[in-house]
């Protein structure tokens, strides 16, 4: 309900958002509410860059792929929330403070093991926490395999996808979190790679948020602090998933080495 709340109107200022048409809240039609948006064709960049865009190989497509993820999410965050009608979503006032509260809880209730260096980050974040900017709109869960790209040019964005934790906020935890698995060569192994951030020719870390800062013009001076936070909500959320599969809530074996 809420993404379709989001998709109904985001379009009218977003031409990313898919919109959505049409919002059925009798259960009874297929077993729960759901709605229906249209359709956005392109091609959606996992883990690995697709043959047509040269499979990794070709320094200049991983640029533009690189790029198009900084630059659509200024895009975004450059838009009124007013002016397609979403500014009254969400809590922006206290809302940094909300999250860093809010992923120690998720933390306590998924913790599997005593993991000091968890608390100590926790309490890191909430010890530094720095003043945020104006709020935006915020995706909240913003990488490359939630967009889709042209098929022809991946430097162009299509469609952005996963609307349902979309709110108003602090922008750059949009930013952070990005940044928290957006590996340079050497940090991560390569099954944690959600995007292949170390493809040559993709930007580094530093380029991308110096990218995003001089789009927005945005002070970006506090951006260790949200790529520390980002990374800490990713720890969490692998935490959530691993616990689930302790407990035998999900018997995908892929989870047991979340830990």
């Amino acid at each position: 309900v809420r993404e379709h709340r989001v998709l109904s109107r985001l379009w009218k200022a977003f031409d990313k958002a898919p919109r959505a048409l049409a919002l059925c809240e009798d259960e009874t039609v297929i077993g729960t509410r759901f709605f229906i948006m249209e359709r956005r064709p392109g091609v959606v960049v996992r883990g690995k860059v697709p043959e047509e865009f040269g499979g990794g190989r070709d320094p200049e497509a991983n640029r533009r792929l690189s790029g198009v993820v900084i630059d659509t999410l200024v895009e975004l965050h450059a838009v009124d929330p007013a002016s397609c009608d979403l500014d009254d979503l969400g809590r922006p006032d206290g809302y940094l403070a909300r999250q860093v509260s809010g992923w120690a809880k998720r933390w306590e209730d998924a913790r599997f093991a005593e993991i000091p260096v968890a608390d100590e980050v926790g309490r890191w974040l909430a010890d530094h926490m720095p003043a945020s900017p104006p709020p935006t709109l915020l995706h909240n869960d913003w990488r490359l395999d939630n967009m889709a790209v042209s098929p022809d040019d991946p430097g162009v964005c299509v469609a952005v996808y996963d609307w349902d934790m979309c709110t108003r906020g602090d922008p750059l935890t949009d930013l952070g979190t990005l940044m928290g698995t957006w590996f340079d060569p050497g940090e991560a192994p390569p099954e944690l790679s959600m995007m292949p951030t170390t493809a040559p020719g993709w930007l580094s870390r530093a380029d991308a948020v110096e990218r995003y800062a001089s789009l927005t013009g945005d002070d970006v001076s506090a951006i260790d602090w949200y790529l520390v936070f980002g990374a800490w909500k990713m720890g969490v959320i692998l935490a959530q998933i691993h616990i689930r599969w302790l407990r035998g809530q999900t018997k995908d074996d892929r989870f047991a080495t979340l830990g």
